[in-house]
């Protein structure tokens, strides 16, 4: 169904300048496609990675005026004035981004209004970009001998390059880079316990965007054959913001949605409210923003989605990304031989401030056995499993791993190294992304075991390159779907699923990671009887395969029926240690936490 409908979208536009359409039309057409350009950099920076810019217009201008420069002053091809345009651009966005991406919170925008506001004062005092009179005399694209020296003529290169931008960010998405972009909203811990660096993601994303503004601006110059500061200001990275939210900010069409809609109105606003209350101040300004807010408010997500519910209706819900029935088989490491020390943990203490969270802990796990980490409310479990995974970084202590045959220190390395070494991990509270398939949610377990690197890994996306990739991620996050038992429910959303359901997701997201070692926290709460069973059977199914399982549990039964030893934590120290009838017998034990457990 959206392919039918991509296909009717790009014939109703293609006819437009064929068609006696109105001059005044195309010129509507026009704007409205660069807009559409800007605003798709924005769906994937704000509303897929939930990083928010209102400084896009900047990006905007530095390609309008690359270009202009170099085509008046020096008489170049506009073709080479693009290259040189996203060259200055993508140098530009990667500075930027590596100091603006790091900010969190209010901070963020704040500081992509600064770096916005400075490259606009930038373009209105440099004497040879015009100041603020700008630069005029710019020439016509040639497109293959045609020269397009019309707002009729420019129109289909516009279109071609939405259509284009539309494509290429829809392959993206739907591929393993996109998936741990979309992580990147969902927060970054979960994201880096999967292996992705959302560091440098977030600053590939918001170079994207960059980009995308950079050929907007360069497609602006030739069209307007002039520039000047005006257009790329705040307040054109604030209407562009406006257009991406509107339509839909998580959604590649809600994009040009948006930039119609809102390109509609401001002209209509602008057309009937001077007649109405005359022209001595903006009243579509008001206008505007009430009719914004009233549509917040009745679509937080804007219209897209909301288009998207009231199809479901009539149409049949179709999943974005299908997983194949065979593929390749992914590499899988070796298990270390049953018995070995696979996890140390030596005196590893951690403090906040004056509290004393994990004090000076000391224990190991052996490849091919299931080991519980148990103790009230509050005892430092979930911590100690953040010290393990590299989520929080030890006060002192060492922490040690068997990776490549070798027991090795990982207490200094970030979550993504660590799960590289084969530590796999699920939450206390449950970390997916809700508006994501279960199949998507969990092959996002698979990010390090692709064949490209970072930014390989994203060109090759665009182009549509991974797809051997892509089958052989799809298909092992769908045997391990299958092998928790959720494999009917793959296409679902992951936010409709049932928290024990979320849970046992979770343990397929992670032994997609291809561990050695299962760090599970607290997987059976929320489970029905029935459930725990299951769960239990198949965790002895991987120590069976030689899989190593630490877990955090406190139901009492499912620990003790399970484990092969416990550790007893109480407030960050370690009481007790030994096999399940033992702890069950230790007065400590008895004392702190099981109550007397016969």
């Amino acid at each position: 169904m959206k392919n039918k409908l991509f296909l009717v979208f790009i014939v109703a536009m293609a006819l437009l300048p064929i068609l006696p359409t109105p001059e005044f039309w195309i010129t509507l057409g026009n704007y409205i496609g660069l807009y559409s350009i800007v605003a798709l950099g924005l769906v994937l920076l704000t509303g897929v990675g939930g990083l928010t810019s209102f400084g896009q217009a900047a990006f905007v201008g530095l390609g309008a005026y690359s270009s202009a420069v170099l085509s008046t002053q020096y008489g170049w091809s506009p073709w080479i004035g693009l290259a040189v345009g996203l060259l200055i651009t993508a140098a530009a966005a990667l500075a930027i981004g590596a100091i603006t991406m790091r900010l969190s919170g209010h901070y963020l925008p704040l500081g992509t209004i600064a770096w916005a506001l400075s490259l606009f004062f930038l373009f209105g005092n440099l004497e040879f970009l015009g100041k603020y009179d700008g630069i005029n005399g710019i020439p016509p694209i040639n497109l293959f001998g045609l020269v397009l020296d019309s707002g009729r003529k420019m129109y289909g290169l516009i279109w071609l390059v939405v259509l284009a931008a539309v494509l290429l960010l829809k392959n993206l998405l739907n591929s393993r880079p996109g998936r741990a972009i979309r992580a990147l909203k969902g927060g970054g811990v979960m994201a880096e316990a999967m292996g992705v660096n959302t560091a440098w993601m977030k600053i590939v994303i918001f170079v994207i965007a960059a980009l995308l503004a950079c050929v907007s601006g360069w497609l602006y110059a030739h069209l307007q054959r002039a520039v000047n500061p005006t257009p790329f200001g705040l307040n054109a990275g604030i209407e562009y913001l406006f257009m991406a939210v509107v339509g839909g900010a998580g959604h590649v069409w809600g994009a040009i949605l948006g930039s119609t809609l809102l390109t509609l109105l401001k002209d209509q606003l602008q057309s009937i409210l001077p007649a109405l209350l005359g022209s001595s101040g903006n009243y579509e300004i008001i206008v505007f923003g009430v009719l914004l807010v009233l549509l917040l408010q009745r679509a937080q997500e804007g219209l897209w989605p909301w288009l998207i519910l009231l199809s479901r209706k009539w149409l049949p819900r179709v999943p974005a990304v299908l997983a194949p029935t065979a593929a390749a088989a992914l590499p899988q490491r070796a298990k270390p031989a049953a018995g070995e020390v696979i996890l140390e943990v030596n005196r590893a203490r951690k403090e906040f401030g004056g509290l004393v969270a994990v004090n000076d802990m000391q224990f190991n796990v052996k490849a091919g056995e299931i080991m519980g980490l148990i103790g009230p409310n509050g005892a430092g479990k979930s911590t100690m499993f953040n010290l393990v995974t590299g989520v929080l970084p030890v006060t002192r202590g060492e922490i040690k791993f068997r990776s490549d045959g070798q027991l090795q220190r990982i207490d200094a390395l970030a979550s993504r190294q660590i799960v590289r070494c084969g530590i796999g991990r699920t939450f206390q509270h449950v970390r997916l992304l809700p508006s994501m398939s279960v199949l998507e949610n969990v092959a996002l377990g698979a990010h390090l075991r692709g064949q490209f690197g970072d930014v390989a890994g994203v060109a090759a996306s665009f182009l549509r390159l991974n797809q051997k990739e892509e089958q052989a991620l799809l298909f092992d996050a769908r045997r391990q779907l299958e092998r928790v038992g959720l494999g009917e429910l793959m296409y679902e959303e992951a936010g409709s699923l049932a928290l024990g359901q979320q849970r046992i997701l979770e343990i397929a997201r992670a032994l997609c990671c291809d561990p050695s070692l299962l760090l599970l926290d607290e997987p059976a709460a929320g489970l029905r009887y029935q459930e725990k069973l299951a769960l239990a059977e198949l965790l002895r199914k991987l120590k069976a395969e030689g899989m190593s399982v630490l877990l955090v549990e406190h139901d009492m039964d499912f620990v003790m029926n399970l484990t092969d030893r416990l550790v007893v934590m109480e407030f960050g120290t370690k009481i007790a240690e030994g096999l399940p009838l033992e702890v069950q017998q230790h007065p400590a034990v008895l004392e702190a936490y099981l109550g007397g457990i016969d």
